[in-house]
């Protein structure tokens, strides 16, 4: 299957289970993949609205920011995540986001 085929297929999934988390999470990643950026970020800055829980957004969308150069909107969002890995106990994506944001402010 091929890149093109995989977003076909998962935004399908998604218009049947409109605003399922992650669905638009794996939407976004094939963006990025793609190497379109923009319709990446536009994904993950609604699922942070709308499901501000879903920990994997924070890593992946503070990556993106990073590589567009975007490092304070970057710091924001890794801060966010560990607020949120945090009330959730969550800590292997907590380490994650705590490595992640060391990097960058160093």
């Amino acid at each position: 299957m091929t890149a093109e085929e995989r977003l076909k297929k998962l935004q399908e999934m998604e218009a049947q289970k409109s605003g399922d988390a992650f669905l638009n999470y794996a939407i976004a990643l094939e963006y990025v993949n793609a190497g379109n950026d923009t319709e990446a970020q536009t994904i993950f800055e609604s699922l942070l609205q709308k499901n501000s829980d879903y920990i994997a957004t924070y890593y992946q969308f503070g990556k993106l920011l990073e590589r567009n150069g975007e490092n304070e909107k970057a710091i924001t969002v890794y801060k966010q995540g560990i607020e949120i890995a945090k009330q959730i106990n969550d800590k292997k994506n907590l380490g994650e986001l705590n490595e992640a944001l060391m990097m960058l402010e160093e």
